[in-house]
């Protein structure tokens, strides 16, 4: 009987109301139910699109760096043997002095170091801006120690000399900024190698 009379009252208060208000009674019914249907959907379709996006673009950075990664180590070994063949000793190695002036000598060491350094300038790309500035004080340092070994010289001297005396300096006046640049690389590599 408690269930007849709340029936019988709903159907009173619809009968007393407006009809406008019971179609927007009506209206508020439907709509109410659709919208929070369209929120939670909305919101699961938002979060999965962006959760969608967060991965395209991990595997995007994976895939960049799958790519470079790989120059990046390549880079490391180039500038290791630029350091390797602008030293001294391995420069007067592969230049023989023979039949060459202390000044045609001096030219030709300066030119070698320049086209080693030359052939290995696009590896700046893939290394760091201090790493890159490391190498170029290590060269004008190589270069310097060559020019100061040479003024000490007669420029029509044989260029034997310009060998010995350059050879003849300490280890600390001729290799030591080279063997900056060599720990300032692996150092560098190390780092990449961790991340």
């Amino acid at each position: 009987m408690d269930m007849r009379i709340n029936l019988n009252f709903a159907a009173l208060k619809t009968r007393n109301m407006p009809v406008w208000l019971s179609v927007l009674l009506e209206i508020v019914k439907i709509t109410v139910p659709a919208l929070i249907v369209f929120l939670t959907v909305y919101t699961l379709l938002k979060q999965y699109l962006e959760g969608q996006q967060r991965l395209k673009a991990l595997e995007l950075q994976q895939s960049r760096q799958s790519t470079t990664m790989p120059l990046r180590f390549q880079a490391y070994e180039r500038l290791s043997m630029l350091c390797e063949r602008i030293a001294l000793p391995s420069l007067i190695m592969r230049l023989r002095p023979d039949g060459l002036t202390v000044a045609e000598y001096r030219l030709a060491l300066m030119l070698a170091i320049q086209q080693e350094f030359e052939h290995n300038i696009t590896q700046q790309v893939y290394i760091s801006e201090q790493l890159w500035e490391i190498l170029k004080a290590a060269r004008d340092h190589t270069v310097k120690v060559i020019n100061l070994s040479a003024e000490k010289l007669d420029g029509k001297a044989d260029a034997r000399e310009l060998a010995q005396v350059a050879l003849g300096l300490p280890p600390e006046n001729t290799v030591a900024a080279l063997d900056k640049a060599l720990s300032a690389i692996k150092r560098e590599a190390a780092i990449l190698l961790n991340a």
